[in-house]
C-alpha cells in the first residue's frame, strides 16, 4: 500500500475548510513530519484554495496534493480515505453529508474528525458504527471545534485540576466583539452553520428514541443532583443575565463522562450549559429570535423560508459569504466552568453536601472559524502522534474521553486557545 498522508482535509473549498487549510499549513511549517493534502469534488475550486493561500502567505504550495472525492460517490470516498491516516471532515451539515464518509473511513481503516454540533448525527454514528470502528481500529470523533472542545475538554481540565472529586460543572459562555469592527447587520456566522442549526432544531424529536437505543441502561444517580436554573436568570457566578445554551455541549460532555464511567469507573460529572449576555435587553432579543426560528423549524415550509432568507430571519447575522476577516479576528469568547465537589477522592461521597468549588476558564479568538480550526487540526494531529494515549483501540467517541490523557490541552494552550484555573 502506498504511504498515506498524515491528514487529508475533505471539503477544503468550503468556508470552514479554507480556514482549516490555512491552519494546517501554519502548523506544518513548524512540523516537517506533518504531511497533508486537500480533497473535495471540484478540482478548480481546490486549486483556487491553494492559489489564494499562496498569494496570502507567499509560500510555495505547488506540491500540495489535491484529491477528488464526491460525497455521493462511495468509491471516490474510499479512494480518498485510503490515502489518509486522518480525514478532517469540513463538509456539513453532517446529518446529510457525514455518514457516507464515516463508512468509507471505517472500510479503509482511516481515522475521522469533524466539527459537527449536531447531537442526533453524532449519537446516530455512535449507535450504528461504534462496534465497526473498534474492529477497524480507528477513531471517529465529532465535535472537535468550538462545538464542543471548550466545554468537553474544559470539564476534563476541571476534573484534572479539582484535586478532589468533581460532582457537577456549570458552563457560562460569553462572546464579545470589538465595536470598531462590527455594526448592526454585519454577518457573524456563515450559512453552513445556520443550516445545521435549523435542521438541528427540527431533529430534536429524534433524540429521545435514539438515546433509548444508545443508552438502554441509565447511569447511577449522582447526588447531590445538579438543579437546572431558570430559563432566564441572573447568574451569581458571572453576574450576568443567562439562558440555557442551545448547542451540543451538554450532550457531548455527557457522552464523554459516560464513557469514562463505563470504561474506567470514574464518577461522571453532571453538567449544565448556559450563555451569558451583557444586558437583559440583549438576552430578550436573542430569545425572541430563537423563538421564531424554533417554531418555524418545526415545519417544512418554515425551514424552507429560514434557509432561503437567512439574513432576514437572523437580522443580518447569517450570510452565504460569512463574516469578514477583520470581524472574525476581533471576536473573542470566554467559557467559565464552575465546578463543585469534595476535597478528597472518597469512595462514598454520593449524597453528601459538597465541600469545595473551583472555577476554570477556556478562552480564545474567532470561535467559529479560528479557535474551531485550531482545535480541529490539533485533534487530527493528536490521533497521529498520540494514539497510544487514547482509550481502547478505536470507536465512535466524544473528544473529552478521546483526548483526556493526551497533550491536546497543552498544545491548544500554546496556540491561542487558553485553558486556565481562575479561582
Amino acid at each position: 500500500m502506498a504511504e498515506r498522508f498524515g491528514i487529508v482535509i475533505f471539503g477544503a473549498s468550503g468556508f470552514t475548510g479554507k480556514h482549516a487549510v490555512e491552519e494546517i499549513h501554519r502548523l506544518a511549517k513548524n512540523d516537517k513530519t506533518l504531511t497533508w493534502a486537500i480533497a473535495g469534488r471540484s478540482q478548480s475550486k481546490l486549486e483556487k484554495v491553494i492559489k489564494d493561500l499562496q498569494d496570502k502567505t507567499g509560500d510555495d504550495l505547488t506540491k500540495i496534493k489535491i484529491l477528488i472525492a464526491d460525497i455521493s460517490d462511495a468509491d471516490s470516498l474510499k479512494e480518498m480515505t485510503k490515502q489518509a491516516t486522518v480525514v478532517v471532515n469540513c463538509c456539513g451539515p453532517y446529518r446529510f453529508y457525514g455518514e457516507a464518509l464515516v463508512k468509507a473511513c471505517i472500510d479503509t481503516h482511516t481515522n475521522h474528525v469533524d466539527v459537527s454540533g449536531e447531537p442526533a448525527y453524532m449519537e446516530k454514528m455512535q449507535l450504528h458504527y461504534n462496534e465497526a470502528a473498534e474492529k477497524a481500529g480507528v477513531y471517529i470523533i465529532s465535535a472537535c471545534g468550538f462545538d464542543s472542545i471548550p466545554a468537553d475538554l474544559g470539564v476534563i481540565f476541571l476534573q484534572q485540576k479539582f484535586n478532589g472529586q468533581l460532582n457537577s460543572a456549570e458552563t457560562y459562555l460569553e462572546n464579545s466583539v470589538d465595536p470598531k469592527y462590527y455594526k448592526f447587520g454585519d454577518a457573524s456566522i456563515h450559512y453552513g452553520t445556520w443550516e445545521s442549526l435549523v435542521y438541528g432544531i427540527a431533529e430534536q424529536k429524534e433524540l429521545g428514541p435514539l438515546r433509548k437505543q444508545l443508552y438502554p441502561q441509565k447511569l447511577p444517580q449522582m447526588l447531590p443532583k445538579l438543579k437546572a436554573r431558570s430559563i432566564i436568570h441572573k447568574s451569581n457566578i458571572v453576574n450576568k443575565w443567562c439562558l440555557p445554551f442551545p448547542g451540543s455541549d451538554r450532550s457531548v460532555v455527557y457522552r464523554s463522562q459516560r464513557y469514562l464511567h463505563e470504561t474506567e469507573e470514574k464518577r461522571p460529572a453532571q453538567m449544565s450549559a448556559y450563555v451569558a449576555f451583557p444586558s437583559l435587553f440583549s438576552l430578550l432579543m436573542v430569545l425572541f429570535v430563537f423563538a421564531i426560528i424554533g417554531v418555524m423549524a418545526q415545519f417544512k415550509f418554515g425551514r424552507k423560508l429560514l434557509l432561503k432568507y437567512p439574513r432576514l430571519f437572523s437580522f443580518g447575522f447569517i450570510s452565504h459569504e460569512g463574516p469578514a476577516e477583520e470581524l472574525m479576528n476581533n471576536t473573542k469568547f470566554t467559557m467559565l466552568l464552575y465546578g463543585r465537589g469534595w476535597d478528597e477522592k472518597e469512595v462514598d461521597v454520593n449524597g453528601k453536601p459538597t465541600t469545595k468549588s473551583l472555577k476554570v476558564r477556556v478562552s480564545g479568538t474567532n470561535p467559529g472559524y479560528g479557535a474551531t480550526v485550531t482545535a480541529l487540526i490539533y485533534s487530527g494531529i493528536t490521533i497521529l502522534k498520540e494514539a497510544d494515549k487514547m482509550p481502547g483501540k478505536g470507536g465512535v467517541i466524544a473528544p473529552g474521553a478521546a483526548f483526556a490523557k493526551t497533550t491536546l490541552i497543552e498544545n491548544l494552550n500554546k496556540n491561542n486557545l487558553t485553558f486556565e484555573v481562575v479561582d
